[in-house]
């Protein structure tokens, strides 16, 4: 009798739901046609084309500024439509951020093509020069023309008797004479005392500047006033402020790159929420709390794919040897990040999912919520801890010092052998980012929700956390018993499984949001409709990075053929 109240209660929640629940995007049949080409374009626009742009501008790819505009065009098609949309239509999301983070990723996109299209003008504009930049001048070169000092060609004068048979310092004795119009100065048929004077001042003012040679910029000749000079000084500083910005635009190119596909992602989220009117009100808390996690873990799914592809190999993040790098900066691995993201995970969710009842008094979800983000936070801190060089060589301290004092060592010449780091150190094994994740798909599968629906996602992206935790776990077990020896990705197989669970899981995680599953509720979609769709929208995810990524191999192997 129980059981059938029970089920009462969740059978009645659609209606109520369907009698109180407000218009949307989704539901409006007016224009719907000009909002389906809307997606279609960003769509094509910001998962097919730029990421293809991204790929091919890291590496330096000529084709790169086509595949901009080509993306700029398909960009400019879906403004246009939303634009038609919004015009045509009543605004049920007043103040929405899709259209404002749209505009911003828009123009950063702009602005990137634009460096590209400066950058390829200056190319060009080298290339045309009688004296390319291609290859900078060698010391050695530079020193090969370096001009005579003034007591040299006076001794010179002195010996030969005759300043007629000297030549200029700056005459390469190649056929170039000092009165021919490629110096800049005037012709002289004699040298009397005061010309010879006048030389050598010009000689010293020429050896005083002669440091810009080696910055590349142009000096004042013999015979030069005092204003040649304060020319070279002030384009010796235009020179080194013009290097300054343009290695400050080039960093923002290279940030962009980085940058602009999270931000996209981020963008079509928005575009989901503000189509099916979620999170408004109060409700933003529980939608970021939601949203915000389930985004970390699906874009962990995806490095996690990229670093079995091979990304990031240079940092050693493909389960290879990391490369030698002849700088010694430090570098962080792959666990370092993982357990860096589950500190800021933590930090700050600790009240988000209060926030929608600031004020009232702390529920019993509300305390479980903290405790797992403070779960959060330690685990995460103690990871990083784990992943420091300097705190495990601090940890060894002690039984180094007893190997190398203990008696019968001391005359060994074997004894430092006893002492090497095991091989297994040489890469990073650190269970702490996949045991707190497997923490959380535990706890999260048994949640207690208001609802049959919420409790059946929450467990589904649960158990698939869970599983990504256990494919990580087998991934170290490989590879402590045979630790990678090559600096090519290992390519576990376990990846791909750990891969494919964290994106799934994420997205089935930004789903379990109670306005989400609300709409689940009011639209009669079942926990399993998303848990499938899912699925196979990751199937085809996981096949476009991999794409993706050959593209930018071919085209890395392109440009060094070229």
């Amino acid at each position: 009798m129980k059981m059938d109240m029970s089920h009462t209660d969740v059978a009645e929640e659609p209606h109520q739901d369907t009698e109180s629940y407000p218009p949307t995007y989704f539901a409006l049949p007016d224009h719907a046609g000009v909002m389906y080409a809307h997606i279609g374009a960003m769509v094509l626009a910001w998962v097919f084309v730029l990421p293809i742009a991204v790929m091919l501008s890291v590496a330096r790819s000529r084709y790169t500024l086509a595949l901009q505009f080509l993306f700029l065009a398909t960009n400019a098609i879906g403004v246009l439509l939303g634009a038609i949309y919004n015009r045509s239509t009543p605004d049920l999301y007043p103040n929405n951020a899709h259209h404002k983070l749209g505009w911003v990723v828009t123009v950063l996109v702009v602005v990137q093509v634009v460096i590209g299209l400066f950058d390829r003008a200056a190319g060009a504009l080298r290339g045309e020069s009688r004296w390319p930049r291609s290859r900078p001048q060698t010391k050695a070169e530079s020193q090969s023309f370096m001009p005579v000092s003034s007591a040299a060609m006076a001794e010179h004068h002195r010996v030969s008797g005759s300043p007629y048979s000297s030549r200029f310092s700056n005459d390469s004795g190649q056929g170039t004479e000092p009165c021919t119009e490629s110096l800049r100065s005037p012709c002289r048929s004699s040298f009397s005392s005061e010309a010879n004077h006048d030389f050598y001042d010009a000689q010293k003012e020429y050896n005083d500047v002669y440091s810009d040679l080696e910055d590349g910029f142009p000096m004042p000749m013999p015979g030069s006033s005092e204003q040649g000079r304060l020319n070279a000084i002030c384009a010796k500083i235009a020179g080194r402020l013009s290097s300054r910005v343009g290695a400050f635009v080039l960093s923002f190119y290279s940030l962009i790159d980085r940058a602009i596909l999270p931000l996209g992602s981020v963008t079509l989220c928005l575009g989901i929420v503000t189509y099916g009117r979620f999170f408004e009100g109060n409700e933003i808390y529980s939608g970021l709390a939601h949203w915000v996690k389930g985004g970390i873990f699906f874009w962990l799914g995806l490095l996690t794919l990229g670093r079995w592809t091979g990304s990031f190999g240079e940092l050693g993040w493909a389960w290879n040897v990391r490369p030698q790098r002849v700088d010694g900066k430090w570098r962080p691995s792959a666990e370092f990040v993982e357990s860096a993201l589950i500190f800021v995970y933590g930090s700050t969710n600790i009240f988000l999912e209060h926030l929608g009842n600031w004020g009232g008094e702390y529920s019993a979800q509300d305390l479980e919520h903290i405790s797992i983000a403070v779960l959060f936070i330690g685990g995460g801190l103690f990871g990083m801890l784990i992943e420091s060089s300097r705190i495990r060589d601090l940890l060894n301290t002690s039984v180094i010092d007893a190997a190398t004092t203990a008696p019968g060592q001391a005359g060994d010449e074997e004894a430092p052998e006893t002492v090497q780091p095991p091989r297994q150190y040489e890469f990073s094994i650190n269970p702490i980012p996949a045991l707190f994740i497997l923490l959380l798909g535990i706890m999260m599968s048994s949640h207690t929700q208001h609802s049959m629906i919420s409790s059946m996602v929450h467990k589904q992206w649960g158990n698939l956390l869970t599983g990504a935790s256990f494919a990580r776990g087998f991934t170290y077990v490989i590879m402590y018993l045979k630790p990678p020896k090559s600096v090519l990705p290992s390519r576990p197989p376990t990846e791909l499984l750990a891969a494919f669970r964290l994106i799934s899981g994420g997205i089935i995680f930004m789903a379990s949001a109670s306005d989400t599953v609300a709409g689940m509720i009011h639209y009669k979609l079942d926990a399993m409709f998303m848990y499938t769709v899912t699925m196979g929208f990751v199937g085809v995810l996981m096949a476009w990075e991999v794409i993706v990524l050959a593209i930018k191999g071919w085209a890395v192997r392109r440009e060094l053929r070229h």
